[in-house]
């Protein structure tokens, strides 16, 4: 008898080892995840992606129970399905905290709740207390779609505030919108990625100052932030004047009406040193903000340091244009269309001719 149980122990204990392994097997639901970026947030679904296998699943309660009956729909199979945010969104025009959160869904024939809840761990939606786990509810109408023989998530419609995000299985979706505060959003990200390993980098202040001047959104500490990319950290630590910079802070400048810092600043253009690239930068942004003069000034010692850029002499005659010297513009625009490429010469055509007529109009020059 003793030597039945022992032998007893044994297979049991042999056949509980070897259920725990880290063998990695085909699955008949595998595990899917979707990453999408919408401004600066970053939204990210994992599900558990099950095959029709032939049913109806849309009208079969025992793959997809309906109004609750007896339980949500986990979204899936499986886990319950997850999404999180990075910052705070909109989901169909109602709020919803940055955080990660158990996704479920009751259906109620082609209308459906969406259930956004937390915890985020549970298995499946057996567990989910109405009352006390969603965080966020919303109604949508679910649409035809193409056949889909597993169920997935896919993005469509994005924008660069919005996108649709879409349950998807055999011929039908759910779609529901994803809003975020595009410039509040990038903002409060910028503020945080200037701290650590981009404190010292001088590009980083000065593309997060450019992307607001271009927002026309946090222009005072948009300001401060250019001025650090200038005039260095503690100590003057990786200070790095330059063109590129320069020409976001007048941008800035010129924004907040600060006319005497606007004039002060572009006292350093005689200053600084450039490359060819950094010179046309600062020509288009003077001609941009109707400093004509200052650009026909720069781009004349430019090119006789780049002699073979074509860009400065277009930027050249632009300049001449804006400044009503006709004549002057034409003698660059010549010397242009000698050396730029082929392609670019019906463009320039198209240019001289228009400024002949006198409707030629910088696309990126104040109103």
């Amino acid at each position: 008898m003793r030597s039945l149980l022992f032998l007893g122990s044994i297979l049991f204990s042999f056949c509980t080892n070897a259920q725990f392994h880290t063998l990695t097997l085909p699955k008949a639901s595998p595990k899917a995840k979707l990453v999408q970026q919408l401004g600066v947030t970053f939204i990210e679904i994992n599900y558990h992606s099950p095959a029709a296998n032939g049913r109806d699943v849309w009208n079969n309660p025992y793959v997809i129970p309906q109004n609750g009956n007896p339980t949500p729909w986990r979204a899936g199979a499986n886990e319950n399905t997850t999404i999180s945010f990075d910052t705070d969104v909109k989901i169909e025009g109602q709020q919803l905290k940055a955080g990660s959160y158990g996704f479920h869904i009751i259906p109620n024939g082609h209308e459906h709740t969406l259930l956004f809840a937390q915890p985020d761990n549970l298995w499946g939606s057996y567990y989910l207390n109405l009352d006390e786990d969603v965080v966020l509810q919303v109604i949508v109408k679910d649409t035809l779609a193409p056949y889909s023989e597993r169920l997935k998530y896919e993005v469509m419609k994005q924008t660069g505030n919005s996108c649709q995000l879409a349950l998807k299985w055999t011929n039908r979706m759910i779609p529901f919108t994803i809003e975020v505060d595009l410039k509040q959003t990038t903002v409060e990200k910028l503020r945080y990625e200037l701290n650590g390993e981009n404190t010292y980098q001088w590009e980083a202040w000065n593309d997060a100052a450019a992307w607001c001047v271009q927002h026309n959104t946090n222009l005072e500490e948009a300001l401060d932030w250019v001025n650090r990319s200038m005039n260095g950290g503690y100590g003057g630590f990786a200070a790095h004047p330059s063109f590129v910079n320069l020409s976001t802070k007048l941008e800035i400048l010129d924004a907040l009406a600060r006319e005497v810092e606007f004039n002060q600043a572009l006292e350093n253009i005689q200053e600084l040193k450039y490359t060819a690239s950094e010179a046309r930068q600062m020509a288009v942004t003077l001609i941009k903000l109707k400093q004509d003069k200052e650009a026909v000034n720069l781009l004349n010692q430019a090119i006789k340091q780049y002699e073979k850029d074509w860009g400065m002499r277009l930027y050249h005659g632009i300049a001449y244009y804006y400044l009503g010297k006709k004549s002057a513009a034409t003698v660059a625009l010549k010397q242009c269309a000698k050396i730029c490429p082929e392609g670019f010469k019906p463009r320039l055509e198209m240019i001289t001719n228009q400024m002949k007529k006198g409707e030629y109009q910088f696309p990126q020059r104040k109103s």
